[in-house]
């Protein structure tokens, strides 16, 4: 017998060959480290292919004493905006028109017409808040354009995970659909679950909660996810599980063609 080719998901079409607009939803400990190397993305795209990123960064977070170390930001950043200053940051350095908004998604501002979804946010509900949001979007009724991919981080102390999804609005009748965050791990939807969301007051404090480096690996990893999406054309897997303390990744495969995603 022949061995099994290994499946692949391959971009739509529509995003091949022009401008794609990306909200990256969270500038925290992931987000921060995704937008700058959403930053190193672009540059590459431009390079390889017609295609470069459109990036809106959503937050409202200031700096504060805790970010200082494990996130991208410098003591003279204290009391700004996380998004507008690394934002700003990048488009000073690359020469780019990239938005900061300093709010928070869905409700300072929406989600159609973007592309790519990109959420690094802290609470189950806000992943809820963004699926609803997304789920809103029913292009046969209203004309309004769902994104087409919808990419998660998370993590705790020393692991993570990220996952690359398609939501059913646009997908559903587009040709293979991978599971979204909240339908791989449907316990997100609980709402009485609760959720330990307090803010560090020290960076000590907050490298107890995490590993100075868990944000930079598994937004690394993401990144090389998107890379594989945007700049090649098709990926062979829909994320990965991370774990900094094993020194280990299990990568989160792509359903099989007979597998049918609702």
């Amino acid at each position: 017998m022949q061995p099994d080719t290994p499946h692949r998901h391959f971009l739509r079409p529509a995003l091949g060959d022009r401008a794609i607009n990306v909200m990256l939803v969270g500038c925290g400990g992931n987000g921060a480290q995704m937008l700058m190397g959403l930053a190193s993305l672009d540059t590459a795209l431009r390079a390889i292919s017609p295609r470069s990123l459109n990036v809106t960064v959503v937050d409202d977070d200031t700096v504060s004493e805790a970010n200082l170390g494990r996130q991208p930001f410098y003591r003279c950043d204290l009391g700004n905006s996380k998004a507008h200053t690394l934002t700003e940051r990048i488009n000073l350095a690359h020469g780019l028109a990239w938005k900061a908004v300093h709010g928070r998604a869905p409700d300072d501002i929406g989600v159609t017409g973007m592309d790519v979804i990109i959420t690094c946010v802290d609470t189950a509900a806000a992943r809820r808040a963004i699926g609803a949001a997304i789920a809103a979007c029913e292009p046969e009724f209203h004309n309004l354009q769902p994104p087409s991919y919808w990419m998660d981080l998370g993590n705790r102390a020393t692991d993570g995970q990220f996952l690359i999804g398609c939501p059913k609005p646009w997908w559903g009748k587009h040709g293979d659909r991978l599971p979204t965050v909240l339908e791989y791990f449907p316990e997100l939807l609980d709402e009485t679950v609760g959720e330990d969301d307090a803010p560090s007051c020290s960076v000590a404090e907050a490298l107890e909660k995490q590993s100075l480096f868990v944000n930079r690996v598994v937004a690394s990893q993401a990144l090389a996810l998107l890379f594989d999406l945007l700049g090649r054309g098709s990926i062979g897997h829909a994320g990965a599980f991370v774990n900094l303390a094993s020194g280990q990744a299990l990568p989160i495969p792509l359903p099989r063609p007979t597998e049918k995603v609702a």
